[in-house]
């Protein structure tokens, strides 16, 4: 992978990397309810999408509500949106000594891990890349997205308690995919994108840093997502987690963050999954693309890419029109 990673960098041509999974519950005709439950379906997915599209690599499901529902928290799934996690199951008054870590295989963890293996071995002519919710977002999800915050100032030691649990999983986690035969994990920080930068180099890249040095090798990498706001003043904690790769979402400009980020690590993003590839059209899919081409690709490390995961019910013309802008501006070249 460190050399797959290298020849991304060379290549004068870039192959996209959108994080496309969950549209394929349009061509396969079931529902995200049953796309979620069942790893056969998972695996048919992501054979399918590398089928269809030209991905630099193999992305599986961004489901950030898997690993909280492991750890007991209760989750609301509809037929045509990504689940979503209900309430919170640590307060102010917990103990965090009373929260169990999940063994690996508990709620629908097994599930994704069989679905990637699945994938892994019939997917041979890219990457494939698990998925993985990133420390404090996961935290949050126990802790309820908005009282974390607020916890972060008021009850650090709380927040740090349930970060060391939820790290611990996400270490397994990741590990367990990897043994599955995947060639890396997608991690997934969104929240700590909302924190100041003083407070994601406490509350985040610490424990996002120890799950990528357990797992991240030659052969193995981690990439680093987060599509807050805040990642282009926080640039230099996003850089200490490690990963050899780095996804922002639309929320900055990818021109802000390329420049910080190393330069020997790819840097992906950013055309807008929502506003553009699930609600615009065929030319609006190509105009922003061509722009973000525009501004970033004088970055030899630069990889477009959309700047979160591609809603289920998105167009798939809207998703072949990001492939096609990209390929129009290098045959402009």
């Amino acid at each position: 992978m460190k050399q797959w990673a290298a020849d991304q960098i060379a290549a004068e041509r870039k192959q996209p990397l959108p994080v496309v999974s969950f549209p394929a519950v349009q061509p396969l005709g079931i529902t995200v309810a049953e796309l979620i439950g069942d790893s056969g379906r998972q695996a048919e997915a992501m054979v399918l999408v590398a089928e269809r599209l030209p991905t630099a690599a193999s992305v599986s499901f961004m489901d950030l509500s898997v690993e909280a529902e492991a750890f007991g928290s209760e989750v609301r799934v509809t037929d045509d949106e990504v689940p979503t996690v209900i309430g919170s199951v640590v307060d102010e008054d917990s103990d965090p000594a009373e929260l169990a870590v999940p063994a690996v295989g508990d709620g629908r963890t097994g599930l994704y891990v069989e679905a990637v293996r699945e994938a892994a071995s019939r997917i041979g002519d890219r990457p494939v890349l698990a998925g993985v919710i990133g420390p404090f977002s996961l935290a949050g999800r126990l802790m309820d997205v908005n009282e974390v915050m607020v916890l972060c100032y008021e009850e650090p030691e709380l927040v740090h308690a349930v970060l060391e649990k939820c790290t611990e999983f996400i270490r397994a986690y990741a590990g367990a995919f990897k043994e599955a035969g995947a060639d890396g994990v997608v991690m997934a920080e969104p929240l700590a994108g909302l924190l100041p930068p003083e407070l994601m180099a406490e509350f985040s890249t610490p424990y996002a840093r120890r799950i990528v040095d357990a797992v991240q090798d030659d052969g193995f990498i981690v990439v680093y997502h987060n599509c807050g706001g805040s990642v282009v003043a926080a640039a230099d904690a996003v850089a200490a987690t490690g990963a050899a790769a780095f996804h922002f979402g639309n929320a900055i400009a990818m021109a802000d963050i390329l420049p910080l980020m190393p330069s020997d690590a790819l840097v992906m993003g950013n055309v807008d999954p929502a506003g553009q590839i699930r609600n615009g059209t065929p030319e609006s899919v190509r105009e922003a693309t061509l722009a973000l081409m525009e501004s970033c690709s004088k970055y030899p490390n630069f990889i477009p890419s959309t700047g979160c995961d591609v809603p289920p019910m998105s167009p798939w013309e809207n998703i072949d029109a990001f492939f096609a802008a990209v390929d129009e501006f290098y045959d402009a070249r």
